[in-house]
Protein backbone atom coordinates (compact mmCIF):
# COMPACT_ATOMS: atom_id res chain seq x y z
CA UNK A 1 0.00 0.00 0.00
CA UNK A 2 1.70 3.15 -1.12
CA UNK A 3 1.05 6.87 0.11
CA UNK A 4 -0.26 9.40 -2.47
CA UNK A 5 2.48 10.56 -4.32
CA UNK A 6 3.39 13.69 -3.59
CA UNK A 7 4.16 14.71 -7.53
CA UNK A 8 1.52 14.64 -10.90
CA UNK A 9 2.36 15.17 -13.80
CA UNK A 10 -0.46 16.88 -16.06
CA UNK A 11 -0.09 16.11 -20.04
CA UNK A 12 -1.42 19.44 -21.21
CA UNK A 13 0.49 19.79 -24.31
CA UNK A 14 -1.79 18.16 -27.26
CA UNK A 15 -3.12 20.47 -29.45
CA UNK A 16 -6.59 19.95 -29.26
CA UNK A 17 -7.94 19.86 -32.38
CA UNK A 18 -10.87 17.82 -32.16
CA UNK A 19 -11.67 20.50 -30.28
CA UNK A 20 -11.81 23.65 -32.33
CA UNK A 21 -12.92 26.07 -32.63
CA UNK A 22 -12.73 26.04 -28.78
CA UNK A 23 -8.90 25.82 -29.16
CA UNK A 24 -8.35 28.35 -32.34
CA UNK A 25 -6.89 30.76 -29.61
CA UNK A 26 -6.01 28.99 -26.67
CA UNK A 27 -4.63 25.67 -25.50
CA UNK A 28 -7.42 22.21 -24.76
CA UNK A 29 -6.41 23.01 -21.35
CA UNK A 30 -7.97 26.43 -20.94
CA UNK A 31 -11.00 25.28 -22.92
CA UNK A 32 -13.64 25.99 -19.84
CA UNK A 33 -16.15 23.61 -18.38
CA UNK A 34 -18.98 24.88 -16.24
CA UNK A 35 -16.85 28.23 -16.02
CA UNK A 36 -13.64 26.09 -14.68
CA UNK A 37 -10.54 25.93 -17.16
CA UNK A 38 -9.83 21.72 -17.92
CA UNK A 39 -6.54 21.86 -16.27
CA UNK A 40 -7.88 23.41 -12.68
CA UNK A 41 -10.71 20.76 -12.65
CA UNK A 42 -7.49 18.34 -13.14
CA UNK A 43 -5.48 20.10 -10.72
CA UNK A 44 -8.19 20.12 -8.00
CA UNK A 45 -8.44 16.74 -7.85
CA UNK A 46 -4.62 16.47 -7.73
CA UNK A 47 -4.42 18.89 -4.69
CA UNK A 48 -7.58 17.20 -3.13
CA UNK A 49 -5.54 14.15 -3.28
CA UNK A 50 -2.75 15.48 -1.80
CA UNK A 51 -0.73 16.10 -4.27
CA UNK A 52 2.37 18.95 -3.35
CA UNK A 53 3.47 19.73 -6.97
CA UNK A 54 2.17 19.19 -11.01
CA UNK A 55 4.73 19.25 -13.72
CA UNK A 56 3.04 20.29 -17.00
CA UNK A 57 4.14 19.77 -20.27
CA UNK A 58 3.13 22.86 -22.63
CA UNK A 59 3.43 23.11 -26.37
CA UNK A 60 0.36 25.00 -28.17
CA UNK A 61 -0.16 28.74 -26.73
CA UNK A 62 2.13 27.41 -23.65
CA UNK A 63 2.68 31.55 -22.63
CA UNK A 64 -0.86 31.89 -22.26
CA UNK A 65 -1.13 28.48 -20.02
CA UNK A 66 1.86 29.19 -18.26
CA UNK A 67 0.33 32.95 -17.35
CA UNK A 68 -2.78 30.96 -16.34
CA UNK A 69 -0.97 28.60 -14.01
CA UNK A 70 0.71 31.16 -12.18
CA UNK A 71 -2.41 31.98 -10.03
CA UNK A 72 -2.62 28.93 -8.46
CA UNK A 73 -0.81 29.24 -4.91
CA UNK A 74 -2.05 25.53 -3.51
CA UNK A 75 0.05 23.89 -5.41
CA UNK A 76 3.76 23.73 -6.98
CA UNK A 77 4.26 24.51 -10.95
CA UNK A 78 6.92 22.88 -12.60
CA UNK A 79 6.71 23.20 -16.60
CA UNK A 80 7.95 21.21 -19.05
CA UNK A 81 8.30 22.85 -22.12
CA UNK A 82 7.59 21.17 -25.10
CA UNK A 83 6.99 24.39 -27.51
CA UNK A 84 10.32 23.07 -29.89
CA UNK A 85 8.46 19.43 -30.45
CA UNK A 86 5.34 17.78 -29.49
CA UNK A 87 6.24 14.98 -27.86
CA UNK A 88 2.97 12.82 -27.56
CA UNK A 89 1.90 11.28 -24.30
CA UNK A 90 4.82 8.72 -24.11
CA UNK A 91 7.12 10.91 -25.40
CA UNK A 92 6.19 13.64 -22.87
CA UNK A 93 6.71 11.86 -19.97
CA UNK A 94 9.75 10.55 -20.95
CA UNK A 95 11.13 13.90 -21.53
CA UNK A 96 10.07 14.88 -17.77
CA UNK A 97 11.89 11.72 -16.21
CA UNK A 98 14.39 14.15 -14.87
CA UNK A 99 11.40 15.94 -12.80
CA UNK A 100 9.95 12.70 -11.63
CA UNK A 101 12.15 11.17 -9.39
CA UNK A 102 12.07 7.56 -8.76
CA UNK A 103 8.78 7.24 -6.34
CA UNK A 104 5.35 6.93 -7.73
CA UNK A 105 3.49 9.38 -9.19
CA UNK A 106 0.30 10.46 -10.86
CA UNK A 107 -0.36 11.15 -14.61
CA UNK A 108 -3.26 12.66 -15.79
CA UNK A 109 -4.73 13.63 -18.66
CA UNK A 110 -6.33 17.12 -19.54
CA UNK A 111 -9.65 15.98 -20.83
CA UNK A 112 -11.04 14.12 -18.01
CA UNK A 113 -13.53 15.23 -15.48
CA UNK A 114 -15.56 12.83 -12.88
CA UNK A 115 -17.39 12.96 -9.98
CA UNK A 116 -16.41 11.45 -6.68
CA UNK A 117 -19.25 10.09 -4.47
CA UNK A 118 -16.75 7.98 -2.41
CA UNK A 119 -14.04 10.86 -1.73
CA UNK A 120 -10.85 11.24 -3.70
CA UNK A 121 -10.38 8.63 -6.35
CA UNK A 122 -6.48 9.50 -7.15
CA UNK A 123 -6.44 8.71 -3.33
CA UNK A 124 -8.01 5.92 -3.32
CA UNK A 125 -5.90 5.05 -6.28
CA UNK A 126 -2.39 5.24 -4.41
CA UNK A 127 -3.92 3.12 -1.57
CA UNK A 128 -3.89 0.15 -3.49
CA UNK A 129 -1.00 0.91 -5.54
CA UNK A 130 2.37 -1.52 -4.77
CA UNK A 131 5.61 -0.69 -6.68
CA UNK A 132 6.72 -4.27 -5.50
CA UNK A 133 3.84 -5.73 -7.88
CA UNK A 134 2.92 -3.07 -10.09
CA UNK A 135 4.79 -0.56 -12.84
CA UNK A 136 1.35 1.31 -13.23
CA UNK A 137 -2.33 0.82 -12.09
CA UNK A 138 -4.72 2.60 -14.33
CA UNK A 139 -8.13 4.19 -12.79
CA UNK A 140 -11.26 3.03 -15.14
CA UNK A 141 -14.69 3.82 -15.53
CA UNK A 142 -17.06 1.76 -16.53
CA UNK A 143 -18.67 1.79 -19.86
CA UNK A 144 -22.49 2.82 -18.32
CA UNK A 145 -20.68 5.33 -16.16
CA UNK A 146 -19.48 7.78 -18.44
CA UNK A 147 -20.16 10.39 -21.52
CA UNK A 148 -18.14 11.63 -24.36
CA UNK A 149 -15.93 8.45 -25.14
CA UNK A 150 -17.24 6.56 -28.45
CA UNK A 151 -14.84 3.77 -27.96
CA UNK A 152 -15.82 0.29 -27.10
CA UNK A 153 -13.88 -0.17 -24.55
CA UNK A 154 -9.78 -0.16 -23.67
CA UNK A 155 -9.19 -3.64 -20.93
CA UNK A 156 -10.38 -6.49 -19.16
CA UNK A 157 -9.70 -6.62 -15.03
CA UNK A 158 -9.07 -10.17 -13.64
CA UNK A 159 -10.67 -10.29 -9.72
CA UNK A 160 -7.06 -9.16 -8.87
CA UNK A 161 -6.97 -6.12 -10.97
CA UNK A 162 -4.56 -7.39 -13.31
CA UNK A 163 -5.71 -5.83 -17.11
CA UNK A 164 -5.90 -7.33 -20.28
CA UNK A 165 -5.86 -5.11 -23.62
CA UNK A 166 -9.69 -5.10 -25.82
CA UNK A 167 -7.65 -5.82 -28.87
CA UNK A 168 -9.78 -7.91 -31.81
CA UNK A 169 -12.70 -8.44 -29.31
CA UNK A 170 -15.66 -6.54 -29.95
CA UNK A 171 -16.33 -4.19 -26.36
CA UNK A 172 -14.90 -4.31 -22.37
CA UNK A 173 -16.37 -2.99 -19.66
CA UNK A 174 -14.00 -0.77 -18.79
CA UNK A 175 -12.27 2.45 -20.06
CA UNK A 176 -9.19 4.18 -19.21
CA UNK A 177 -10.34 7.62 -17.90
CA UNK A 178 -7.46 9.47 -17.70
CA UNK A 179 -6.06 9.10 -14.26
CA UNK A 180 -2.96 6.84 -13.58
CA UNK A 181 -0.20 6.44 -10.97
CA UNK A 182 3.61 4.62 -11.97
CA UNK A 183 6.44 3.99 -11.10
CA UNK A 184 8.97 6.44 -12.73
CA UNK A 185 11.77 4.21 -13.67
CA UNK A 186 9.12 2.32 -16.15
CA UNK A 187 9.62 4.99 -19.15
CA UNK A 188 13.72 4.41 -18.10
CA UNK A 189 14.50 2.25 -20.76
CA UNK A 190 12.36 4.13 -23.75
CA UNK A 191 14.14 6.56 -26.16
CA UNK A 192 13.75 10.38 -26.12
CA UNK A 193 11.19 10.61 -28.71
CA UNK A 194 7.72 11.53 -29.58
CA UNK A 195 5.40 8.13 -28.82
CA UNK A 196 2.38 6.86 -27.49
CA UNK A 197 2.65 5.87 -23.56
CA UNK A 198 0.14 2.69 -24.64
CA UNK A 199 3.56 1.47 -25.79
CA UNK A 200 4.46 1.17 -21.99
CA UNK A 201 1.51 -0.78 -21.12
CA UNK A 202 1.74 -2.83 -23.42
CA UNK A 203 5.10 -3.91 -22.37
CA UNK A 204 3.52 -3.85 -18.75
CA UNK A 205 0.97 -6.11 -19.85
CA UNK A 206 3.36 -8.62 -21.35
CA UNK A 207 5.12 -8.74 -17.49
CA UNK A 208 1.70 -8.80 -15.70
CA UNK A 209 2.70 -6.00 -13.73
CA UNK A 210 -0.54 -3.53 -15.51
CA UNK A 211 -3.22 -2.99 -12.81
CA UNK A 212 -6.25 -1.14 -12.96
CA UNK A 213 -9.04 0.04 -10.39
CA UNK A 214 -12.77 1.07 -10.83
CA UNK A 215 -12.76 4.85 -10.39
CA UNK A 216 -16.36 4.57 -8.56
CA UNK A 217 -17.97 7.90 -9.97
CA UNK A 218 -19.09 9.14 -13.31
CA UNK A 219 -16.64 10.38 -16.10
CA UNK A 220 -16.73 12.93 -18.49
CA UNK A 221 -14.34 12.66 -21.16
CA UNK A 222 -14.32 16.17 -22.92
CA UNK A 223 -12.76 15.87 -26.13
CA UNK A 224 -14.96 18.05 -28.41
CA UNK A 225 -17.13 20.97 -28.06
CA UNK A 226 -20.48 18.59 -27.66
CA UNK A 227 -18.70 16.34 -24.90
CA UNK A 228 -17.67 19.96 -23.19
CA UNK A 229 -21.75 20.44 -23.54
CA UNK A 230 -22.87 17.23 -22.42
CA UNK A 231 -20.14 17.41 -19.32
CA UNK A 232 -21.50 20.90 -18.62
CA UNK A 233 -25.31 19.46 -18.40
CA UNK A 234 -24.55 16.62 -16.23
CA UNK A 235 -22.74 18.87 -13.87
CA UNK A 236 -25.71 21.21 -13.72
CA UNK A 237 -28.52 18.44 -13.29
CA UNK A 238 -28.75 17.59 -9.51
CA UNK A 239 -27.09 14.96 -7.60
CA UNK A 240 -29.02 11.55 -8.59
Amino acid sequence: MSAVPETAMVLAAGLGTRMRPLTNDRPKAMVQVAGRALIDHVLDRCVEAGVKRAIINVHAFADFLEAHLKRRGDIEIIISDERALLMETGGGVRQARALLGDKPVFLCNIDSVWTEPQGSAMARLARGFDPSRMGAQLMLAAMDQQLGYDGAGDFFMDENGVLSFRDALPHTPWAYMGAQIISPPIIDSEPLEPFSFTRVWRRLSQEGRLYGAPLGGFWMHVGDPQAKEQAEARLAAPAL
